[in-house]
């Protein structure tokens, strides 16, 4: 079970949630749906400072395929009431940002957004691009772990087994602090929120001219109180996109119930704001070591590994492939190979010595490796050690 699923499976029990659990979701009218977005549009483009506020594994991610918690069909809804909770439609290590993502990057990158508040525990917020050091993650990521002695965050591209700030097994790679064992960055039900993220919300929730929530029912204390800060004292205002109704709606300028996609999209239209595509860049590391090489056959070894160190999962890759040449390109390629490590600076490396290789002649060996190996293999001649 990956994502959301994964991370409400590993939470410890708790009977008080916090809040009401399977509210029925609202909707608006499509000309009163019309009316509110250009309001909200008009609050963005005015406003001198905007603190969003979202839940990443809440209403703007159910677009990607994954559940929310608290909705009439939510993770938490369906597991009090004892019936089988929902299923995602993708792993979550797969999951793509929605267009809400995007979308605040867009807004980010513009001004309009000066550090969000991010609510839930998952990675598509730091996965559409929005910069990390932008934002306050309070309930923590499942797929980052922190050296518990020089605070040194890494972001990965796999989820954490477990919550509650539990040791990894992984080690610190800071120069300033080698071997510091790694935590998960999960908050389980009786953790305190992270201090140092918990301020930075605070200040900039003081600061700011307009609090915006988007998909967050606003029911877990004391996160849920951060926008009251800009609101009081009539300083500021509060905007609400959320399908449910929450416990600050009347404290709110504008509320709407409905999808944040479709609300974001307008608002993006009014303001005249491109949202940018996603692309996704998954990163691993490839060594090898050529043994030997003649007309026979080549002995070599060929290694894949994930990018954030060797023996760390990569639930992304499903294979690797090598496009086989004809086997009349054998002899030719096992020569090239052969002629490639004898002049290679790093024959005599080991596999795990790769990292240290200039780009230029590890790109060059591995390319007539890839076609040696690759021809080898056509011809049936390969032996992989």
């Amino acid at each position: 079970m990956a994502g959301s699923l994964g991370y409400a499976e590993r939470l410890s029990w708790r009977d008080d949630l916090g809040g009401q659990l399977g509210d029925p979701e609202l909707g608006e009218a499509a000309p009163d749906l019309t009316t509110k977005i250009d309001h909200l549009a008009q609050q963005s483009a005015s406003a001198t400072r905007v603190a969003g506020w979202w839940s990443t594994l809440g209403w703007i991610s159910t677009s990607t395929g994954i559940p929310d918690f608290r909705g009439p069909k939510g993770i938490w809804t369906l597991q009090r009431a004892g019936a089988p909770i929902p299923k995602a439609s993708c792993q979550f290590d797969r999951a793509t940002p929605s267009l809400t993502h995007m979308a605040l990057v867009a807004l980010q990158r513009a001004g309009y957004v000066q550090l969000p508040r991010v609510l839930q525990r998952g990675l598509l917020h730091v996965r559409s691009g929005y910069p990390r050091h932008q934002m306050a993650e309070l309930h923590g990521n499942c797929f980052a772990e922190r050296c518990e002695t020089c605070e040194t965050e890494y972001v990965r591209d796999f989820e954490m087994p477990s919550v509650g700030f539990k040791a990894t097994g992984r080690k610190c790679t800071a120069a300033a602090c080698p071997g510091g064992r790694l935590r998960d960055q999960v908050l389980d039900w009786e953790d305190a929120l992270p201090p140092k993220e918990l301020a930075r919300a605070e200040v900039e929730s003081r600061a700011a001219t307009l609090a915006l929530v988007l998909g967050s029912s606003l029911q877990i204390t004391p996160s849920c109180n951060l926008p009251d800060k800009t609101i009081r004292g009539g300083k500021g205002l509060l905007a609400i996109v959320n399908l449910q109704a929450t416990p600050k709606d009347k404290k709110a300028k504008v509320v709407i119930h409905a999808k944040t996609d479709g609300v974001l999209a307008g608002v993006m239209r009014r303001l005249s704001l491109a949202i940018p595509d996603y692309v996704r860049v998954d990163r691993l590391v490839v060594s090898h070591v050529l043994k030997n090489a003649d007309a026979k056959g080549i002995n070599f070894v060929l290694r894949v590994g994930s990018a954030h160190g060797w023996g760390c999962p990569m639930p992304w890759l499903a294979r690797v492939e090598a496009p086989s040449p004809s086997s009349a390109a054998v002899a030719a390629a096992a020569a090239a190979a052969t002629t490639a490590l004898r002049q290679s600076p790093v024959r005599e490396t080991a596999a795990e010595q790769a990292p240290h290789w200039t780009a230029a002649a590890s790109s060059a060996l591995l390319s007539q490796l890839e076609a040696a190996a690759a021809a080898a293999e056509a011809a049936g001649l390969t032996r992989c050690i």
